[in-house]
């Protein structure tokens, strides 16, 4: 198959999975009293673990030697906690004080942070596309977060600060690993990155205290969130961002809103209004001007 293609194939693939997952969140945290910084533990810890026990079975080489440099240890302990800790945590924390649909749809802004990123660090001018798609984003979360009265708040200001701090935490994650993933296997630095972050969070709440009602579709979505939601879509996405680059990856993350939404609406009965709708929309079509842009440019 064509890297392009499985590229995309794989960001698509895994942005669905973090969006369902994310309801999966919403329910333990909501109904079942599970407690943010248990789950991170668990879901960081079990699924970096199994990443790196695949890694040493396919006799992977770079396991243990993307230990031996100096700088790649400094890069991959930054990539574990400033990255893949901090895109977890946030985007979990805004779930519980909101819902997995608006703590998905303000973490899509990353995109456009990366965007504005890439054109300040390497002198580019924003295109029109450019300056559209932040416009768009910028009114897509006002109303989102407003719903176009700018005296109140639709969600409470902790959701709304954690769910922006996921989005500049998703634009660290994707574009913090580069050069790691050009020199190591992906499983390894994913894999790393995991366990590094669960073992810092650990300290927050170690994974066997545990409190909360559990039943089976505690486990159930327990589970799903460390296998489905952590485990095979980390690795995708990062397997992406080696195909088609840590840009395009980012706007294939189109599928987790989209998702996450429809799941909270129809699962847990989250109650969506118009300014709601209008508002995930004029976000999620950020992703179709960068793309464009990116096909204009050829890139």
């Amino acid at each position: 198959m064509d890297k392009q293609v499985k590229g995309v194939l794989m960001g698509l693939i895994a942005a669905t999975l973090w969006g369902v997952s994310g309801t999966c969140g919403q329910f333990l945290f909501q109904q079942r009293g599970i407690s943010v910084a248990w789950l991170m533990s668990v879901r960081m810890l079990g699924a970096g673990t199994l990443l790196l026990i695949a890694a040493m079975l396919r006799k992977d080489g770079h396991v243990w030697a993307i230990w031996r440099e100096r700088s790649s240890r400094r890069k991959l302990l930054t990539f574990g906690i400033v990255g893949m800790l901090a895109v977890q945590y946030t985007y979990f924390a805004a779930i519980k004080h909101s819902n997995a649909a608006t703590a998905t749809i303000l973490q899509f802004s990353a995109p456009v942070l990366i965007a504005i990123y890439l054109a300040v660090r390497y002198g580019q001018r924003l295109s029109l596309f450019g300056y559209a798609a932040i416009l768009l984003a910028l009114l897509g979360t006002f109303l989102l977060a407003t719903h176009g009265n700018i005296q109140t708040l639709n969600i409470s200001p902790t959701a709304f600060t954690l769910g922006i701090a996921s989005a500049v935490s998703l634009a660290i994650y994707t574009l913090l690993p580069g050069t790691l993933l050009k020199k190591y296997n992906a499983m390894s630095v994913i894999g790393w990155g995991l366990f590094i972050g669960g073992l810092a969070i650990s300290f927050v709440r170690a994974p066997w205290h545990t409190y909360g009602i559990w039943d089976g579709y505690t486990y159930a979505n327990t589970a799903f969130v460390v296998l489905f939601g952590t485990l095979i879509p980390f690795y995708m996405y990062l397997r992406a961002v080696q195909f088609i680059g840590g840009q395009k990856a980012s706007l294939l993350t189109s599928a987790e809103p989209l998702s996450a939404t429809l799941i909270s609406v129809l699962w847990l009965g989250v109650s969506f209004e118009a300014m709601d709708w209008l508002g995930a929309l004029l976000i999620i079509t950020t992703v179709f001007l960068l793309f464009i842009r990116n096909i204009s440019r050829g890139t």
